[in-house]
């Protein structure tokens, strides 16, 4: 199972699905609730919800199948996925994680920094985030462009989502940092090594912490656009090695 982060959709797999074509195993990448569809009404896009909603769908997989899910994530959904290997270690045979660490140490970047301050984040969503510099901003940062114009930005509601996400997560470090500790699952960090937003130190600093293998790639922060055939290798080494 595949979860994307900010502001992404299931489209951010696509790349890397091409890759793992001849893998045998059955692949769901998700849409979070607010990217790529509007949320269902009453969803109050905190970062409890997200987790609620990402435990939900991954007891209906587990219950269908009978076995627990190798899940991945990225940004967004590599919090996500931490936290839902933290607490509901059971769903899960293994975490492949990467673009964001639970650490109580990190200081949030320049612009969630900015989301989460009331006013300015509305202002800097209106004004600075329009669909065309939403896309401009994506392209700047490694993202194909075809993808960039499909992005979550564009999703009506999706910026009072990303909002109501980050002002949920200011200390979410210091929140979730002491259940991931007790993590004890084959684990893997995916990193960029030129990530601007959260720095390879915090993957490193992640895989210590979790006992996980790290593969550092040669790219910015969105990896699975940008080094797709080398992050599909490197999950199909990490599933065989634990299921030879």
């Amino acid at each position: 199972m595949f979860v994307h982060g900010v502001p992404d959709s299931h489209l951010l797999w696509e790349p890397v699905d091409a890759r793992l074509a001849g893998y045998p195993a059955e692949r769901i990448a998700l849409d979070l609730p607010g990217f790529g569809s509007p949320a269902p009404f009453g969803f109050s896009a905190t970062k409890e919800a997200y987790t609620e909603w990402l435990v939900s769908q991954l007891e209906v997989i587990v219950e269908g199948c009978g076995a627990p899910v190798d899940l991945v994530g990225h940004d967004w959904g590599a919090l996500l996925a931490q936290r839902v290997a933290s607490i509901r270690p059971g769903l899960l045979r293994s975490l492949a994680v990467g673009g964001a660490a639970i650490d109580s140490d990190y200081e949030w970047h320049k612009a969630a920094q900015i989301w989460q301050t009331p006013e300015r984040g509305e202002r800097h969503m209106a004004e600075r985030l329009t669909p065309e510099a939403g896309i401009a901003s994506l392209i700047e940062d490694g993202v194909p462009e075809h993808y960039a114009r499909r992005s979550s930005w564009l999703v009506p509601g999706n910026k009072d989502c990303v909002l109501r996400l980050y002002r949920s997560a200011v200390f979410v470090g210091e929140e979730w940092q002491p259940d991931l500790e007790q993590v004890d699952l084959p684990a893997l960090v995916l990193w960029g090594r030129d990530d601007p937003y959260v720095p390879l130190v915090w993957g490193e600093r992640l895989a210590s912490r979790i006992g996980a293998e790290l593969v550092s790639l040669d790219c910015g922060h969105w990896w699975p656009y940008q080094c797709p055939r080398e992050a599909a290798a490197a999950l199909i080494r990490f599933w065989e090695r634990e299921d030879p």
